[in-house]
């Protein structure tokens, strides 16, 4: 009759829950933890660790600017003020941006200012 061995230990190819994958992050980049520390306690490769924070930081990362779309036409609204402003205390053009951000371009702004402001929201 044959010999049969048995070899027991770590499965080579283990699956972690996505609670288990939190708890391992939460506690490997707690302050003052090491990462290296957690792995091995943990029996995690330190690259999975990383891997796994990269892939959770890419699920809740905000777009990049070129994953907005594309510039596109606008429509220009112009407000009749009552009372004209004095120059200098109201911004001439006013430029809103995309996530609420807006440019303010006031009427003593030199022409050269005003495109490099504009040459660089490209």
């Amino acid at each position: 009759m044959g010999q049969i061995t048995v070899f027991s230990g770590p499965e080579r190819r283990r699956r972690w829950s996505d609670e288990e994958r939190l708890e391992i992050l939460n506690e490997a980049f707690a302050p003052g933890a090491c990462v290296a520390e957690v792995a091995r306690r943990r029996d995690v490769s330190t690259a999975l660790v990383y891997t796994w924070r990269r892939k959770l930081r890419d699920v809740y990362a905000e777009p990049e600017p070129d994953d907005l779309q594309a510039p596109d036409f606008a429509a220009a609204v112009m407000i009749e003020d009552a009372e004209p402003a004095r120059a200098g205390l109201q911004p001439a053009v006013v430029i809103d941006l995309a996530r609420g951000k807006r440019i303010s371009i006031f009427a003593s702004a030199s022409p050269a200012l005003v495109a490099a402001a504009l040459k660089a929201l490209r």
